[in-house]
């Protein structure tokens, strides 16, 4: 069973399946439902997958899920197996050698582990890799399926995918330029990002950073070519696919611009204020899972539980995006919705008719057993937005914030700074870190007369996070650059704000003076979809047309404000005050997201993808959810990994330091 062009393509079929859905279709579908043939439909399977393989399908799927089709183990192929030679086995593996021959090793003889085997590859496999499993007889009678998937990327989110390179900052752009590491730390990257391709049977436009040393008499770096050398391999991919794979597009359907972290060197450190990046950012979960805390019975001992924020979550999605003293307001406003409507709800609520604790909200999940999942989904939120709002509170962050802003805005400068760091001594070291590292970023040439180490000595820093701080020198674009667009914001600002590194966007109201920060990605994809962005700077590997902008066919495509909410970019038309108005509109409510979540994207242009070398963040996420609804077209953000500021700080001391282990580090 082979997908066909409909299944997959963004243009084909009536109902539009965004990037995760076809992931998670194809992986229960037609991987996992298409093992129940003839005798075998209503028994019971065995998942047998490798480290690699488990993370692709626990980013994408469900425990559930992967039951309902009739798996009832999941199983280690490097650990011993106990024999069930009644069974089926799906082994979902990528196509190493090691595998094979574990896999021939469970199969082969007269006792194998399993009755037959269903065995899919994430990847292309090597045709002596399949000539191997031929030649043993006695393992070929009992393959029931033998089957490339293509699809071996981690859908970390409904529009964005990471290929789990986690050392591509170091080995990539290290001090010590190790081109063998960096080579192959790049072709399993470009085989990744060809899989994704491969498995939404699209054929992109290949669009890519130029190299930034323009000077023929200038040797360019390995660093340079970055860009440049992935497009070559995810290109050669492309074609292995053209020719190879059915049903792949012959024509262009979807663009891909490939950039790297020099792109935008602010957006991983500075804070991010929405509800989704502070999450991450101040409260040490791991992934996606946090650690709540609740009341124990009768004043026992407190019980921990852990929860998954995810797209499962109606009150995570609506309130993801949306900026944290907005999230909190509707917490707030739901809890007292709810609360006055609940007569029970009011009996047990708090008595002086203050803020609700989490033992008054305990109280009213055992009176009313009926809303307890609605009552426990508020309660969680209204205790990640507590904790949220009292790190703001105790360490200062809002002073940080606005000092950040400032000076990438230009609104500050080193003055400010230096006062900053000489009144302001209880600012915590990572936050005085942070804003070194964004006042490097602004005025690298300070590295040249030494006024970054005077600043780093007044902030006291530790030799490593000054690491942190000279490192960010390796992610700088080079002098050539600042004369030519391809740096977006080498712009003509006014005179006393040369060293801006962002502008106000005419037509984007700011709904939050600690929200005016855009990732540089923002403009990159608009100046894409609209055909401006210069071929220069971003050339094509397939020279497109100039007519390709793949913008909606016609007007009516279009969002008609105000009708339909946007499903993920909660930023929309909001007063620009810490906190916003009470009125809040049905439009935002939790049900009402996840209701218009799929409509909204039943008219959408063709898809843009946009993937950064070097690890993204939420912020630019958020930009690629805002702006799939602002152009009509999915854009799906992919990267080597997403990094919040303390994981990016910890790969920028990491890159100059061999004999350095993460536990030498602090953060």
């Amino acid at each position: 069973m082979s997908m066909s062009d409909s299944d997959t393509s963004s243009q084909g079929g009536s109902e539009y399946k965004t990037f995760r859905q076809i992931s998670r279709d194809r992986l229960l579908y037609e991987m996992l439902r298409s093992a129940k043939t003839g005798d075998s439909k209503s028994s019971w399977k065995v998942l047998i997958m490798d480290k690699v393989t488990v993370k692709i399908m626990s980013y994408a799927c469900k425990m559930a899920d992967i039951t309902d089709e009739g798996v009832s183990l999941v199983e280690d192929i490097h650990k011993r197996r106990q024999p069930l030679p009644a069974m089926d086995a799906i082994y979902f593996i990528q196509p190493t050698k090691e595998n094979i021959v574990i896999f021939l090793s469970d199969m082969s003889g007269r006792s194998p582990l399993y009755k037959k085997a269903f065995v899919f590859f994430s990847s292309p496999v090597a045709r002596e890799l399949v000539n191997h499993v031929k030649r043993d007889g006695s393992v070929l009678s009992r393959i029931g399926a033998l089957r490339e998937m293509n699809l071996e990327y981690f859908a970390i989110d409904s529009q964005g995918f990471i290929t789990d390179n986690e050392r591509a900052l170091e080995d990539l752009f290290g001090d010590e330029e190790s081109s063998r590491k960096g080579d192959a730390c790049l072709n399993l990257m470009a085989n990744r990002i060809g899989t994704v391709f491969a498995s939404l049977r699209e054929f992109p436009y290949v669009r890519y950073r130029a190299p930034k040393s323009l000077d023929p008499t200038t040797m360019t770096t390995f660093r340079d070519l970055i860009p440049t050398k992935l497009a070559a391999g995810v290109w050669n991919s492309l074609m292995k696919y053209k020719s190879n794979l059915p049903n792949f597009p012959q024509s262009e359907t979807c663009e891909l611009l490939i950039l790297d972290r020099s792109i935008d060197q602010i957006a991983p450190v500075i804070h991010e204020w929405t509800y989704d990046a502070m999450c991450h950012d101040l409260l040490n979960m791991e992934g996606n899972k946090y650690v709540h805390e609740i009341p124990g019975k009768n004043g026992g001992v407190p019980e921990k539980k852990e929860v998954l924020l995810e797209d499962h979550d109606p009150i995570w999605l609506e309130l993801r995006h949306a900026h944290i003293a907005d999230a909190s307001e509707r917490l707030h406003e739901k809890m007292t919705n709810f609360v006055s409507k609940n007569k029970a709800a009011q009996i047990h609520g708090s008595r002086d008719g203050g803020e609700l604790s989490t033992r008054d909200l305990q109280k009213m999940v055992q009176a009313l057993p009926q809303y307890s999942e609605q009552i426990e989904k508020l309660s969680l939120h209204v205790d990640i937005a507590g904790k949220i709002n009292k790190i703001i509170r105790e360490t200062g962050l809002k002073e940080v914030g606005q000092l950040e802003q400032d000076l990438v805005f230009a609104d500050a400068g080193t003055k400010e700074l230096i006062n900053f760091l000489r009144i302001k001594e209880d600012v915590s070291r990572e936050n005085k870190l942070r804003l070194l590292m964004i006042y490097a970023a602004v005025y690298p040439e300070k590295f040249e007369d030494d006024k970054i180490s005077k600043l780093m000595e007044l902030a006291r820093l530790s030799p490593d996070d000054r690491t942190a701080v000279y490192n960010m020198r390796l992610l700088e674009a080079s002098s050539e650059t600042k004369k030519s667009s391809i740096v977006p914001f080498s712009l003509k600002f006014d005179a006393h704000k040369k060293h801006a590194a962002r502008k106000d966007r005419p037509g984007e109201e700011v709904k939050w003076q600690l929200s005016r920060f855009y990732p540089m990605i923002e403009e990159l994809v608009e100046k894409l979809s609209k055909g401006e962005l210069p071929t220069n700077d971003y050339p094509c590997m397939n020279e497109p047309s100039r007519s390709f902008h793949g913008t909606p066919g016609s007007p009516s495509a279009s969002l008609r404000t105000g009708q339909v909410p946007a499903p993920h970019s909660m930023r929309s038309r909001r007063p620009s005050t810490w906190a916003r108005p009470r009125n809040s509109d049905d439009g935002y409510s939790s049900d009402s997201i996840l209701r218009h979540a799929s409509s909204d994207f039943k008219k959408m242009g063709q898809r843009i993808f946009v993937f950064i070398v070097g690890g993204a963040t939420r912020s630019e996420l958020r930009v690629c959810h805002k702006l799939s609804t602002k152009l009509q077209r999915e854009i799906v953000l992919g990267s080597s990994s997403i990094d919040d500021p303390p994981q990016f700080i910890t790969k920028l001391k990491l890159m100059a330091a061999d004999e350095l282990s993460l536990d030498d580090l602090q953060i």
